[in-house]
């Protein structure tokens, strides 16, 4: 649909972020991981204006927990990728 170029941009370079950190990252620290995660729609002031759009509604505290379940299934070997709150990859 177009629009939000801004906010469109930061997560591009937020995606870039996280591939090159994660790089670095495993010179130094083999075993650490580095991922960019997608909560799922979260119920915050942020998102209020614009409904769930026929999206499971997460509270903070549900979208934590699902998040942090994610990042204890992760190994090195996935350090640099992007998921889901159900640890599915989403490709960037």
């Amino acid at each position: 649909m177009g629009g939000w170029y801004a906010y469109r941009a930061s997560k591009a370079a937020l995606n870039q972020l996280v591939r090159t950190a994660s790089i670095e990252l495993a010179r130094r620290a083999p075993e650490a991981i580095c991922v960019a995660l997608h909560p799922g729609t979260v119920a915050t002031t942020l998102s209020a204006p614009f409904g769930s759009g026929g999206h499971q509604l997460f509270t903070p505290a549900e979208a934590a927990a699902y998040l942090l379940n994610v990042v204890d299934g992760l190994t090195a070997a996935q350090s640099g990728g992007f998921f889901d709150w159900q640890g599915e990859v989403v490709p960037y």
